[in-house]
């Protein structure tokens, strides 16, 4: 996955916005409802990373699956944040469908919900 396909996938969830609250090198992307973030990245890092919120259980699972390239999440809580190196094609590397399906779960998590009634 490239930084703009990250950006362009990120942007085409519901009421996704990008935000740079760290400066300009570092990209936070928030629902624009209640101002949570559901991922973090710095595009232009080698490799590229991105940071999510997960359930702690898959969050378990998908560290033994990809072990180096799924770590706890990078400056955030360990038990609700994972942090992925994405690489594309090589070796141990999440596949791309897996980081898309895994930013889609972790909007959901934060994204405001419906009002009742």
């Amino acid at each position: 996955m490239t930084p703009d396909a990250l950006v362009e996938f990120c942007l085409s969830l519901p009421q996704a916005i990008e935000t740079f609250p760290f400066g300009e090198e570092a990209s936070v992307f928030k629902t624009s409802g209640n101002g949570k973030i559901f991922a973090l990245t710095a595009l232009a890092a080698e490799p590229l990373t991105v940071s999510l919120k997960c359930d702690p259980e898959d969050s378990r699972a998908l560290r033994e699956e990809f072990p180096g390239q799924i770590t706890p999440g990078y400056h955030l809580n360990k038990k609700h944040w994972i942090t992925i190196v994405l690489g594309g094609e090589g070796e141990g590397a999440p596949p791309d469908e897996l980081v898309e399906q895994l930013l889609r779960e972790s909007h959901a998590l934060v994204r405001p919900k419906p009002p009742r009634g």
